[in-house]
């Protein structure tokens, strides 16, 4: 009764039609892909400022044949895929490594080509507050913070009568 009802409504469309969307007094229900549905969870929306998400890609040459790694930030969660390529979606339900930060977020992050190996990447994240972090997220291994006290930040950087610091 509802499917008919839903394509009588359609405005003289093909009955056997099949709806990717539609609209009730509820909200829009729309058909997601795969891909879509089991992205990692959204960051609510903020008007007063964005919420930038940065992308580093990196080949450490395995044997398999998927070589590339994909890492990502969503608000103040990082995460870490095999990526497979346009063509076929990463399973974003099963990430190499997942990290999530309470006090900072990460705003920038960059691998290391020339020592990326299939068992151990390194792994350079940049925060809002000003530190800077190495991690392999393969290993899930932590291995230094730099400028923990934040000393150095944007804004010293702006200050200072150079311009950059040393």
């Amino acid at each position: 009764m509802l499917l008919s009802k839903m394509a009588a409504e359609g405005g003289g469309k093909e009955m056997n039609e099949i709806k990717t969307q539609f609209t009730t007094r509820e909200g829009l229900y729309k058909l997601l892909s795969h891909s879509e549905y089991s992205r990692p969870n959204r960051v609510p929306f903020n008007s007063q400022g964005s919420n930038p998400v940065r992308v580093s890609f990196v080949n450490v040459n395995d044997q398999s044949g998927n070589g590339d790694r994909l890492c990502f930030n969503v608000g103040r969660e990082l995460y870490f895929y095999i990526y497979k390529g346009v063509r076929k979606a990463a399973d974003l339900s099963k990430p190499i490594d997942k990290r999530i930060y309470k006090g900072t977020q990460p705003t920038c992050h960059d691998f290391n080509h020339l020592t990326a190996t299939a068992e151990s990447v390194s792994l350079l994240v940049g925060f809002s507050a000003g530190q800077v972090q190495l991690i392999d997220p393969i290993k899930k291994e932590t291995s230094k913070l730099f400028n923990e006290e934040g000393l150095l930040s944007s804004q010293t950087q702006a200050n200072s009568p150079s311009g950059t610091v040393v």
